[in-house]
């Protein structure tokens, strides 16, 4: 064996190390926050601290496995996956099966761990079989009629249960991981502009037509026009960041956290980590998330073949896409959407499904074509070879010279 392929064969220990530090700092957040909610409503300072710790619990052993499996075996298992995902999805919205919170039915009684939500453990079975698709028929990846169409009615699918859920923020990064493995696949930029534009008008349709939606835009233009009403939660979000100053008023010493802020240990939890460790705090959890993407694309321009590729790019857009977009909601730089922050915000099948994903891109990664960060160049012009490349074979795999 060369010294390239032992090196390749290395784990990501700095992508590693990466997760391990935002779950660690996530699991401090979320018990901070989550002190004065969880006595008043369960008697328990720590009872969402202890179910997010044993969901990552769940979650890291998961990545354990994941990260020694090759990546491949998982191809078998696509259509099952995603099967089972979509059927849990449509269980979820039965009457007496489902729990409804605020109007939103998406989620199962998971007992003493609190809930389970098939929406968070879909964004992995999908981005797996798509993965898996776009890669059986990359033959025909140019092709409107063979491919757009039918990928597209597979996003609509998906997006309509999502709608269903009365879950917008994850139709988003839905939409972000499917197009990420488009892309990544091969795919055309004319095609992805026209169904990015499609879903972009939906999406405004669906804002203007659901009233709790449109106050959030409303609310979003200007939150202190109603600072009671509709824009409560996102100058409470404002006040939070800026009371932190510099360093923030110390680990546990949040003021929002006391009833004041909506949503402080799930959603809205950044805010409470810009109030308790100011702007350094919150730099350094941007600069972590940033890494994590670099590492992550990283991993997928280094892939062994098109399955590969794809995967870990939908993998680290889910997470980086799905992180910068609670960013921008806690800072009002876009309109509410409910999304969480990956591996802070409380939530443990977001989080135990986001550890067993960062498994499969640590698998990729220890599977790539080398290490070392000289080759990053002839990575990028090898992937750009294989989007145009001729493919061959009944699986439509690309002729790559490895």
């Amino acid at each position: 064996m060369s010294a390239t392929t032992r090196e390749g064969r290395q784990p990501d220990k700095l992508l590693l190390f990466t997760t391990v530090i935002l779950c660690g700092a996530g699991l401090v957040m979320v018990t901070s926050a989550s002190v004065a909610f969880a006595y008043t409503q369960h008697q328990s300072a720590f009872y969402y601290a202890e179910r997010q710790a044993a969901w990552m619990l769940i979650g890291f052993v998961a990545l354990f496995v994941l990260s020694r499996i090759d990546y491949h075996r998982l191809r078998p298992l696509a259509p099952a996956g995603a099967v089972v995902a979509a059927l849990l999805m449509i269980l979820v919205l039965v009457p007496h099966l489902g729990v409804t919170v605020n109007g939103a039915r998406r989620w199962f009684d998971a007992g003493p761990l609190g809930t389970f939500q098939p929406s968070e453990l879909g964004k992995l079975a999908f981005a797996v079989f798509v993965a898996h698709w776009i890669d059986k028929h990359a033959a025909q990846i140019g092709d409107f009629q063979k491919t757009l169409v039918p990928f597209a009615a597979m996003l609509a699918g998906v997006l309509v249960l999502l709608m269903l859920e009365r879950d917008l923020g994850t139709s988003i990064v839905m939409v972000g991981i499917f197009v990420s493995i488009y892309w990544a696949g091969g795919g055309r930029v004319r095609h992805m502009v026209l169904l990015v534009g499609a879903l972009g008008l939906g999406f405004v349709a669906l804002t203007m037509l659901e009233p709790y939606r449109f106050a959030r835009l409303t609310a979003f233009k200007n939150p202190w026009a109603d600072p009671l009403g509709s824009g409560f939660q996102a100058t409470q979000s404002l006040y939070g960041l800026a009371s932190g100053g510099w360093f923030g008023v110390g680990i546990g010493h949040s003021i929002e956290k006391y009833g004041w802020l909506p949503e402080a240990h799930t959603d809205f939890i950044f805010a409470i980590v810009g109030e308790e460790t100011g702007l350094i705090g919150t730099t350094l959890v941007m600069l972590g998330f940033l890494f994590f993407g670099l590492r992550g694309y990283r991993a997928a321009l280094r892939a062994p073949d098109r399955f590969g590729v794809g995967l870990a790019a939908a993998i680290t857009t889910w997470i980086a896409f799905e992180a910068l977009l609670n960013m921008a909601t806690v800072t009002n730089t876009l309109p509410i959407t409910g999304v969480p922050l990956p591996f802070f915000s409380y939530g443990g099948t977001a989080v135990a499904t986001e550890l067993a994903a960062v498994g499969v891109l640590l698998s990729i990664a220890r599977s790539g074509t080398g290490s070392s960060l000289g080759r990053t160049d002839e990575a990028i012009d090898r992937w750009r070879r294989d989007r145009r490349a001729p493919v061959s074979g009944a699986r439509g795999r690309p002729s790559v010279s490895r």
